[in-house]
């Protein structure tokens, strides 16, 4: 046995992250750790890997007992991590990330950074990724990034790989091409946890799995001798439909109407569309289609070049996130913990942050109403956490996503853009995040949601638009009761469109 773990424990602070966590991985295996947000699965693999210490229980590499106390010793053993949330260094380029603390040095110790660029260009290419070694990290999508910390780990030489979810912000294609590494990996003999949300992926990459739940260990087992459902009434503890349905209703009036929208430096390129009361619009489209980067526009993060944006029929002139929150809208990013979130700051205060005259008088915070209105509030969206006197950076990423949007809701926004609402969230957390979207919707709000979960927009958009090379393509209406097909979306997602 390559890896045990006995009755591992971890608290942070008040908080019980691990009461017992235990797993074991064979050399040559895909083992799949499973459980809803919350559930441990990402503490005990940065035990594994080395980032946090345990405060009891036992681990066994190649079955002799260690300690590990920081990632470098882990590294040491043949331990890597593939983060969900990247740890690279975004203002160096992807080679030197790569390569970072590892790097071939001449005499003298100068780095020699045209041999850095070379191996960094051999790895990229053999694994086809669309990456440049010259390319700052910074400048990267999350999907970028994310293949940059496969390729980081893969060269590093391990003999225990932990992937945690690799694929939550990656396309179609992107999602093969790291199946296509794991098994390469495999068959090289090396060891492979896999922490995955996405149901889809687990019989095309497992081999074993193991089950956490409230930060204990659950149920362990071979994949192919347990049914989906059964997962997942381990993994949530209650009976799941794992495919959402909801009421579609009428719209209402327009409340935001985008009309030949352009910006020069993302490729935007004379982009329309109207988002109306009680309706959830979908948005699909491949990796760099321009997605993120229109609701950042929206926003005003990004400068509109031309073109015009109405709310509720009037003119707007968004020049910044503030001009966007004063007139309603809303963005829930695809990345929380860069930009949707204060991750040194409590709970209450990040629910707080768009609405703080809310909660004062005469420039004075009411601490006291800022508990009361935030417990409540984190009731309502079945946030696990201790209080909402906790940080924010404590919490696991479901949990961190909850808060991210409870603080629109503190703010009551009428217009929500979500880019990637589901990214990096449990089954049962879906569940939750969509009837939170369904209610918005049935209290009047207009909804952007894009996913790259092609499954997740037909089920829950009253209607889908597609982009493709910074344009929208095409629209896909609901007929008779019917969601478009995926053939269909993926279609004008690859498809030329018309100058």
């Amino acid at each position: 046995m390559l890896l045990k773990l006995s009755n591992v424990q971890k608290r942070f602070g008040g908080v019980t992250a691990l009461r017992d966590g235990n797993l074991s991985v064979a050399a040559g295996e895909v083992h799949l750790l499973l459980g809803e947000n919350g559930a441990g699965k990402s503490t005990l693999m940065k035990i594994v890997a080395g980032i946090v210490s345990r405060d009891s229980g036992s681990m066994l590499w190649n079955d002799q007992e260690v300690f590990l106390n920081s990632p470098s010793e882990a590294a040491d053993l043949g331990i890597a991590m593939v983060n969900q949330e990247s740890l690279l260094a975004p203002h160096l380029t992807v080679a030197e990330n790569i390569f970072l603390g590892r790097e071939e040095k001449r005499p003298f110790g100068w780095v020699n950074r045209r041999a850095v660029v070379e191996e960094a260009r051999k790895i990229i290419e053999q694994y086809g990724f669309p990456l440049k070694p010259d390319a700052i990290v910074g400048s990267l999508s999350p999907a970028g990034r994310q293949l940059v910390e496969i390729c980081r780990a893969i060269r590093h030489g391990s003999s225990l790989l932990i992937f945690d979810e690799p694929t939550s912000s990656l396309s179609d294609t992107e999602t093969q091409q790291v199946f296509r590494i794991v098994r390469d990996l495999k068959a090289r003999g090396m060891g492979i946890i896999y922490i995955t949300h996405r149901m889809d992926e687990l019989r095309q990459i497992g081999d074993s799995f193991t089950v956490l739940r409230d930060g204990a260990f659950v149920h362990t087992g071979k994949l192919a001798e347990i049914a989906t459902d059964q997962l997942i009434r381990h993994m949530v503890g209650r009976e799941v439909d794992h495919i959402y349905e909801r009421e579609h209703l009428t719209p209402g009036e327009t409340l935001l109407e985008v009309r030949d929208v352009c910006v020069t430096e993302t490729r935007l390129r004379n982009v329309s569309l109207t988002l109306r009361r009680g309706e959830i619009t979908g948005m699909a489209g491949l990796i760099g289609a321009g997605r993120t980067e229109l609701c950042r526009a929206i926003f005003g993060v990004d400068q509109i070049a031309s073109g015009e944006i109405k709310v509720a029929g009037q003119a707007a002139r968004i020049r910044s996130p503030r001009d966007a929150v004063k007139v309603g809208i809303a963005l829930v990013t695809e990345d929380r913990q860069v930009s949707g979130l204060a991750l040194g700051l409590p709970i209450a205060a990040n629910m707080t942050l768009a609405n703080v005259e809310r909660i004062s008088t005469f420039g004075f915070l009411d601490l006291k109403a800022q508990n009361t209105l935030c417990t409540e509030l984190g009731k309502k969206m079945s946030l696990k956490a201790a209080s909402v006197a906790q940080g924010a950076g404590t919490l696991s990423g479901g949990n961190q996503q909850k808060v991210v949007i409870a603080k629109w809701l503190f703010r009551q926004a009428q217009i929500f853009l979500f880019d990637e609402p589901t990214r990096g969230i449990d089954i049962g957390a879906k569940t939750e995040v969509f009837e939170l979207m369904s209610e918005l919707a049935r209290q009047g709000a207009a909804i952007l949601m894009v996913s790259s979960e092609l499954t997740e927009l037909q089920h829950v958009a009253d209607r889908i638009l597609v982009m493709r090379q910074g344009r929208i393509s095409g629209e896909l209406p609901r007929v008779n009761g019917q969601s478009p097909t995926q053939e269909q979306i993926m279609k004008l997602a690859v498809m030329e469109v018309a100058a």
